[in-house]
C-alpha cells in the first residue's frame, strides 16, 4: 500500500542548486565548528556549564540559509537570543510551576521580539534553556544571558558575515534600492505596476508574520514584470537596437577636444577606449560640468573657452566615470529599464567578450524600442 501525503502538508521550497546546498551546509559547520572552539579557548573546558547552546544549530539555518530574511539579521540574532535569555532567567525565578515558567517565557519572548523587531525562532528555545538547562544554568542567573548567549549569538554573527560575504551573499542584507534623485517622487518603475505602498496595505491587510523582507518582495516582482516584457517584446535585444557607429575619445583626449564631439555628433556621453578599443570609462557631459564647476569659472565664458583658458593638460582619462557599466550584445532590451530609469544610466556602452567596444544604447533607442514592440503587438492582435 503506497502512502500518500496531502500536497499541502509539504511545503513548496524554491528551488536551489546543489552549489547552493554545500555553500549552506558548510558555512553552517564551519559557524558552529567556530564559535564551539573560540567558546572553549575562552572559558576552558567545563562539562557543567555549556560552551555552546542548542539553538544555535537553528541560529545557523537561517544565518547560511536564509540570510535575507529578517528573522536572521543581526539584531534578530542578537537581541532575540539576549532578551529571550533575560525574560526565561526571570520567569524561572517568578514562576515555581516549570510548565507555566516554560510557557510564560514563551510566550512573553515573543511578545517582546516582536515590539523590539528583532523576531528570531530559536530564540524561543533559547527562553525554555534558561530554564530547564539545569542547576548549572540556573546558578548563572542573569549573567546566562551574556555568557553563553550573548558570546554564542556574537560569535556566529561575524562567523556568518565572513562567510557569506566571501561566497557572494552580502550580509547583512540590504534591499537594493533605487538611486536617490533628491526629489520627492518616487522612482520611475515604481510609479507603474505594483507599487511599495500595495505591497504595504496587502501584508497589513494579511495580518501576519511574512518572513521576507517587502523591499525584496517589491523587487522580485520587478523582475517577474520586466520577464514577462522581454516575452511580450518578442526577446528584443542590446545588439538590435544599439548604435554601432560611435564617437569615442581615448583617455589623453584633450577635454577640449572631447567637447567639440559632443557638439559635433549632438550626444551626451562618449566611451572612453583603450588602443584595442576595451571600454575602460565614460565620459559624460555631467563629467564636464564637474569639471567647469571645480575650476570655480563662471559658465558664461562656455565651456570651450573655459577648457582653454582653464583645463589645459586635462583630458578625458581624468575626469571620466570609471569603471563603467557595459552589457553585451545579447543581453534582453528589457534588462536595462530598470538601470536607465531608477539607477540614473543614460548610456550604456555594449561590448563583444573581449570587453571591446560594439555599440552603446542610450534611454532613447530604448524607448524606440519599446514604442516598436508595442505598435507590433498591438497589430498582431489586430
Amino acid at each position: 500500500m503506497k502512502l500518500s501525503f496531502p500536497p499541502y502538508l509539504i511545503p513548496n521550497l524554491a528551488p536551489v542548486s546543489g552549489r547552493e546546498r554545500l555553500r549552506v551546509s558548510l558555512g553552517a559547520s564551519l559557524g558552529v565548528f567556530l564559535t564551539g572552539i573560540v567558546s572553549l579557548a575562552v572559558l576552558g573546558a567545563t562539562p557543567n556549564l555549556p560552551f555552546l547552546i542548542a539553538p544555535l544549530g537553528a541560529s545557523a539555518i537561517l544565518l547560511f540559509a536564509v540570510s535575507t530574511s529578517p528573522l536572521a539579521q543581526p539584531w534578530s540574532v542578537f537581541g532575540g537570543n539576549v532578551i529571550s535569555a533575560l525574560i526565561g532567567v526571570a520567569c524561572s525565578r517568578l514562576v515555581p510551576d516549570t510548565v507555566l515558567a516554560c510557557a510564560v517565557a514563551t510566550g512573553v519572548s515573543i511578545v517582546a521580539m516582536m515590539a523590539l523587531r528583532c523576531l528570531h525562532p530559536p530564540s524561543g528555545t533559547v527562553a525554555l534553556t534558561a530554564i530547564l538547562g539545569g542547576p548549572e544554568v540556573h546558578a548563572l542567573g542573569y549573567w546566562f544571558a551574556l555568557w553563553p548567549i550573548a558570546a554564542n549569538s556574537l560569535l556566529i554573527l561575524i562567523a556568518a558575515y565572513a562567510y557569506n560575504n566571501l561566497t557572494g551573499r552580502p550580509y547583512p542584507h540590504r534591499p537594493a534600492e533605487a538611486k536617490d534623485r533628491g526629489t520627492a517622487d518616487r522612482p520611475p518603475l515604481a510609479r507603474l505596476g505594483v507599487t511599495a505602498q500595495d505591497l504595504a496595505d496587502i501584508l497589513t491587510a494579511h495580518d501576519q508574520v511574512v518572513p521576507v523582507d517587502p523591499g525584496d518582495l517589491e523587487n522580485l516582482l520587478k523582475q517577474a514584470e520586466m520577464i514577462a516584457y522581454e516575452r511580450r517584446s518578442g526577446g528584443i535585444t542590446c545588439g538590435a537596437v544599439m548604435s554601432r557607429d560611435v564617437a569615442t575619445v581615448m583617455p589623453d583626449t584633450p577635454l577640449e577636444d572631447a567637447l567639440k564631439l559632443l557638439r559635433k555628433h549632438s550626444i551626451k556621453a562618449l566611451p572612453v577606449v583603450d588602443i584595442e578599443r576595451r571600454v575602460i570609462g565614460i565620459l559624460t557631459q555631467t563629467d564636464l560640468v564637474d569639471r567647469a564647476a571645480s575650476l570655480r569659472a563662471g559658465l558664461q565664458a562656455g565651456f570651450a573657452a573655459l577648457f582653454k583658458r582653464q583645463g589645459a593638460g586635462a583630458a578625458a582619462g581624468d575626469i571620466m566615470s570609471s569603471p563603467v557599466l557595459t552589457a553585451i550584445p545579447d543581453l534582453p532590451l528589457g534588462r536595462l529599464i530598470p538601470i536607465m530609469s531608477d539607477a540614473g544610466h543614460h548610456h550604456l556602452p555594449v561590448v563583444d567578450e573581449e570587453g571591446k567596444l560594439a555599440g552603446i544604447v542610450t534611454q532613447t533607442d530604448v524607448i524606440a524600442a519599446l514604442f516598436a514592440a508595442e505598435e507590433h503587438g498591438d497589430q498582431l492582435s489586430a
